[in-house]
């Protein structure tokens, strides 16, 4: 299937020719940058993750479940410090242009964390099919994830269902959780991925997927950096923002896209992005 860049994009008005990722997205799903950073970078992302990890943990609502032992929790840009960074890399931003077009929004900053115990998630995806998609099947949003740890087979790696992005039933219950006769075809389609320190993944969060069981004693921590299209409304689930201060220090072409208040005080976010299902445990 041949996927052009959207429409009124020239490919050369990008940093990156990215069209084979476009590609791949249409296709299968998602799409990958290896060492897009150094592990040094992701090692102070990690670092900023677990500050804001034990500070959500410490209040109630800093952080919601998806299932026992794992938990998502939303930040705002200024509590990691390579934020600018991760935002301007060329890869996401000719991405992000290239799929969703040159208005595209930043409105998601989060990150996952399967502790230890951590099982099987319910097959899902994470919001129901937009419209959009299903008349035009056309992507709307994009998720970008960062792992901040090398990922190996115990630490209950990330499974997807490639392409199954387009899968439409009305038995999906909620629009998002497929019942369990669909589950054959998910496993049959399954891939588990590996992302080391550095890498950057893309893919619609309407792909089929699951966290799988973390057998070891350690967390897998992943950030989560939600893109949308000018017609989706994913923002509508979160509570980023950032402090006047922090907005007068980002260069205009992430102001353009950042799509979130500026306000004179952050305050801590209580979670609301709920996914419908997640704390049924092991499915």
């Amino acid at each position: 299937m041949t996927v052009p860049v959207f429409p009124g994009i020239d490919v050369d008005d990008l940093d990156l020719d990215v069209s084979a990722h476009v590609r791949a997205l249409y296709e299968d799903g998602i799409t990958a940058c290896k060492g897009a950073f150094t592990p040094r970078w992701a090692d102070e992302l990690g670092e900023d993750v677990a500050k804001a990890f034990e500070e959500a943990r410490s209040r109630p609502g800093g952080a919601v479940g998806r299932g026992p032992n794992r938990y998502y929790v939303e930040i705002h840009p200024e509590q990691i410090r390579g934020f600018v960074e991760l935002v301007e890399h060329p890869w996401v931003r000719s991405l992000c242009t290239a799929t969703l077009g040159p208005d595209y929004r930043i409105v998601e900053l989060g990150f996952d964390v399967p502790l230890e115990g951590a099982v099987n998630q319910p097959w899902h995806r994470d919001f129901p099919m937009p419209e959009e998609t299903r008349r035009e099947r056309r992507l709307t949003s994009l998720a970008f994830n960062v792992t901040t740890v090398d990922t190996e087979e115990d630490m209950g790696p990330f499974e997807i269902a490639p392409g199954t992005q387009w899968d439409d039933s009305e038995e999906f219950e909620h629009g998002m959780f497929p019942p369990r006769s669909h589950y054959g075809r998910y496993a049959e389609r399954a891939v588990r991925k590996y992302p080391k320190r550095g890498d950057i993944s893309a893919r619609t969060a309407l792909t089929v997927h699951r966290g799988t069981t973390n057998h070891s004693t350690k967390p897998r921590p992943v950030l989560v950096l939600g893109v949308d299209g000018p017609e989706a409304t994913n923002g509508d689930r979160h509570d980023t923002a950032v402090t006047r201060a922090y907005w007068e220090t980002l260069p205009d072409r992430v102001r353009r896209h950042l799509d979130c208040p500026v306000v004179e005080e952050l305050t801590p976010v209580t979670q609301k992005h709920t996914i419908e299902g997640l704390v049924m445990g092991d499915a």
